[in-house]
């Protein structure tokens, strides 16, 4: 079984305001990203935020973690649970190439430009979980080679929002 993780914790410095509540065609960036991944996955949770058209879990160990706070929640849930993987995005990725889950398997593995964007094993909740209570680095990348993660080139890869011109810009090519 794979669990689907939107992770949702960010302070949306860049974007100015929360970014998960922006609206791209009508809808919010972050109920286009737990559809997006419900379309992968047996069962979908949103992590770093208290309300969220999911079920949602704090991020581990403390909020402000970063990106691996939140995949060392849901790889902890996932685990606790009986799921074999995790299939994670960020709250931003609006639209997943159609392929995605057949371009991350096996997991480990992950968007080579996005490293959100990735398909982790339930068992290395430890091993993230150690990262972050180390004094290395804290880092996606750090994480995905501990794992033994492949990158993956996608030529579909979702469009990167990180500012309200981003938003604009993908809102005006995708004509929605």
């Amino acid at each position: 079984m794979i669990l689907g993780a939107v992770l949702a914790g960010g302070k949306s410095s860049r974007f100015g305001r929360d970014k998960a509540l922006a609206e791209l065609g009508g809808r919010t960036l972050i109920a286009r990203a737990v559809d997006a991944l419900s379309g992968f996955c047996d069962y979908v949770i949103v992590v770093g935020r208290e309300a969220a058209p999911a079920p949602t879990i704090p991020d581990w160990p403390r909020a402000d973690m970063g990106p691996l706070g939140g995949i060392a929640a849901a790889l902890r849930f996932a685990e606790d649970e009986d799921y074999d993987s995790v299939l994670t995005c960020g709250v931003d990725s609006a639209q997943l190439p159609a392929d995605l889950l057949q371009l991350l398997s096996p997991a480990p593995a992950y968007l080579e430009t996005q490293p959100i964007i990735g398909h982790w094993k339930s068992n290395n909740a430890s091993l993230v979980s150690a990262i972050l209570q180390s004094e290395g680095r804290h880092s996606m990348l750090a994480f995905a080679e501990a794992a033994g993660a492949r990158p993956v080139k996608s030529h579909d890869a979702p469009a990167n929002i990180n500012t309200p011109a981003d938003l604009a810009a993908m809102e005006h090519d995708h004509g929605l």
